[in-house]
Parts: structure tokens; sequence; C-alpha cells
């Protein structure tokens, strides 16, 4: 079989040093050759030149997932450095290189979906036990662990762990039990109940933004197993479910926290001072950056509050403009998209794939509509782009699925060796 010829490595590389390069000369431009200019080039530069080896020793056919994430990672580098004056984001950087490398890690644990589908009783293992240190070790009502010299966010790695768990039941629909004379999956009760037990928990913890995006993987989920079987939907079903859906967001409307209530009914404009502060701010932002920003450092977002995070979109396009702001959007974007370029080869690894893109697409919808008043603030962030540790790790472990469905071991050793 003749193998697809894989997209030049040094080409894409080159593409990477251009843009970064490109960014620091308008750096340079709003701040001079200063010795902190010099620095911040050097050490993006040379990331890129360091992580371009690094990738001469893995699968070529897997480039594109990797060096959009070196782009990526060196955009929001330079990003975070400039916001409101220059000086080096060593913390996002730091963290940055350590999504790299967890990318790289998770793509040796699932590029065999045979090896990970046997691993499931690990992956419910780690929900449990993520579940169980929120809600024991994270103080009250809390989804932050507290070690003073650092803080971790469990919640953050639940969604890869719930990813795996999803990709990893598709193959299971033919194995039914029986109850009563009810036919059922067990893989797929399992699966609600870990959802509900999200759901719960996000209660507890009185943070509701992350909510959205575990239902789009459980969701997609469920969809990807009727295509698993190739069944038809009957119209009752059909019916049923969308009656299902329309209950549960009015029982989600009505029975919504006070603050999450707060936040649906108000208006940001009549208490610009208050509730609002933050979107008027990042709406403000917005406009006066106009399509290609007040230049690098310019910007007086960053007095406000999770302007480095949760509207770190208005953030970017005050300082570096609307047009800059979404080509970035695209670009993260393009993590789950690249995966069409090499489609999966193993409903596994197309599980997999699937889960990544509703992580990816729900938060950055969350996060920009947040930002642009269309939905109340989640507290999400953009992957990759937003300042944060267990977020940035988090989006290290996803990418690599991505790059596992790309670059795929298809060969079941342990069967090859019992001579099945």
């Amino acid at each position: 079989m003749t193998k697809t010829k894989p997209i030049s490595h040094p080409f894409l590389l080159l593409l990477v040093l251009i843009a970064h390069a490109a960014m620091m000369i308008l750096v340079a431009l709003s701040f001079g050759i200063t010795a902190e200019v010099v620095k911040l080039a050097c050490i993006v530069l040379t990331a890129d030149f360091i992580g371009s080896i690094i990738l001469q020793f893995v699968q070529r056919e897997a480039c594109t997932v990797d060096t959009v994430l070196l782009l990526v990672i060196g955009m929001s580098t330079i990003y975070q450095s400039c916001f409101g004056g220059l000086e080096f984001a060593l913390k996002h950087f730091a963290f940055g290189v350590g999504a790299f490398l967890m990318c790289q890690a998770s793509y040796l644990v699932t590029r065999n979906p045979y090896r990970a589908e046997r691993m499931k009783p690990l992956w419910y293992a780690l929900f449990f036990g993520l579940v169980a240190a929120i809600r024991f070790l994270t103080g009250s009502r809390s989804m932050w662990i507290d070690l003073g010299f650092i803080t971790i966010q469990p919640s953050e790695f639940v969604k890869p762990v719930f990813v795996l768990i999803c990709a990893s039941s598709i193959r299971t629909q033919l194995k039914k039990a029986s109850f009563l004379g009810i036919h059922f999956v067990p893989d797929n009760l399992l699966l609600i109940f870990c959802t509900g037990v999200i759901a719960v928990l996000q209660w507890w913890c009185r943070d509701l933004g992350s909510l959205p995006t575990f239902l789009a993987v459980a969701g997609f989920a469920f969809l990807l197993r009727f295509c698993y079987l190739r069944e038809k939907i009957s119209a009752r079903l059909m019916i049923f479910l969308i009656l299902c859906v329309i209950a549960a967001a009015v029982f989600a409307w009505k029975a919504a926290p006070a603050y999450v209530q707060e936040r649906l009914h108000s208006d940001i404009w009549a208490d610009m001072s208050g509730t609002g502060y933050q979107q008027v701010k990042a709406l403000t932002a917005i406009a006066e950056g106009g399509w290609f920003g007040k230049g690098a450092g310019n910007g007086t977002l960053i007095r406000v509050a999770a302007s480095r995070t949760d509207i770190v979109f208005s953030t970017i396009c005050e300082e570096w403009g609307l047009f800059t702001g979404m080509m970035t959007v695209i670009l993260v974007l393009f993590l789950p998209a690249s995966i069409l370029t090499v489609p999966p080869r193993s409903y596994y690894h197309s599980g997999l794939a699937v889960g990544v893109a509703a992580v990816f697409m729900v938060q950055m919808t969350l996060n920009i509509f947040g930002s642009c008043n269309l939905i109340p603030f989640t507290g999400v962030t953009i992957p990759f782009i937003s300042q944060g540790g267990s977020s940035m790790l988090a989006s290290g472990i996803l990418a690599g699925f991505l790059k596992a469905a790309q670059a795929p071991v298809l060969t079941d050793r342990s069967t090859a060796k019992g001579g099945a």
C-alpha cells in the first residue's frame, strides 16, 4: 500500500518562524529595540527551533498538529508578554512547553486504539479519582487545590479523561445486556452516570461554566454510537429526544442558582459599574481596538480582572486588532479541523477527534460570546491562549489525541502474539 506523502515538515516550521518573527517586528515597533524585546524574540524563536528538532523524532504524518501547536503557543506567549506593557510571561511560556510535552505523551498512550481501549478501567479510575479530589481536597465548594506555591484545577483534567471514556465505549455497542426484558448497553449507562456526576459536581462547586463543554462531549459521543450501529432514528424517538432536551433546558433555566439568574437577566449598560463592568469594558476594548488595534502594550483592558483569561479575546482585539483576534480563533480551531487532512482510521480515534473538537469549539464559543455580551460570562478559557496552568496542560493532552488520530498504530500486538 502506497503511503500518502505528508506535508513538508521544514516548510511548515518555516511558516511558524515567519509568523513569530513578524509578530516580534510589530512588538519592536511598539516598544523599540530593547533588551526585553530581544529576550522575548530569542526565547520564542529558540523554542521554535528546539521544537522542530524534537519533532524530527516523531511521526511525520502528524506534523500538522505539532506545527499548529508550536505556532499557537508562541503567539500566546507574545500576547501575554505584551498586555499593558512588556514583561516576559515566564509562567505562561513554561506551561506552554508543558502542554507541548503533554501532547507528545498523550499521543504515545492513545496512538494504538486496541491498547488504549484495554485501559478503559484506568480511565474510569482516573475520572472518579479526580472527582474525589475536587470534592474533598479543594476546600469549601471550590474547583481549585491550593498547594501554596501553585494552584491546580482538577476539573480541567476531567475533560481529557471524559473524552477517553466517551471514545473507548463506542465499540461496546454490540455488547448488550438485558434486565426485566429491557435491553441496554452497560457502557451507555456508565456514560450517562458519569455525565450526571459531572453535572452534580459543577452545581456543588457553583461553577456551571464548563458544564456545556461536558454535555457537548457526551452528546457527540451518543451521536457516534448511532453512527457506529448505523441505526435509523425513528420519528417518535427523535420527537422524544427533542422534548427531553427542551424539558432539560427549561428545568436548568428555572433551577439555576441565584448568581446565574442574575447574569441571565442583568442589563450590563444599566449597571456598568457593577455586574456589567467586565463586559462593558470588554466590548469597549474591542471597539477601540478596531481592525488593527492600538499596538502591542498600548491597551488598558489589562487593568480589568480576568483580562488574561475570561476576556482575553477582548484584550487581544484591543492591542492587536479584531483581524488578529479572528485569525487567532481560526488557528486554534484549525487544531481539531486539521484531523480532516488525515482522517481517522478507527472508531476509537474518531471518538477522540470528535470529543476534542467539541471541547475546543464550545470553550471558544463560550469565551468569545461572553466577551461580546451575547451570553453571560462562564469563566472558561480559550485553549492555549488564555493564561492558566491546568487549562494549558489539559489542552495539550487533548491535542495529543488529535495527533494520535492522524498517525495511529493499528496493529494489536497482543492479539498477534496470542495467535488470534
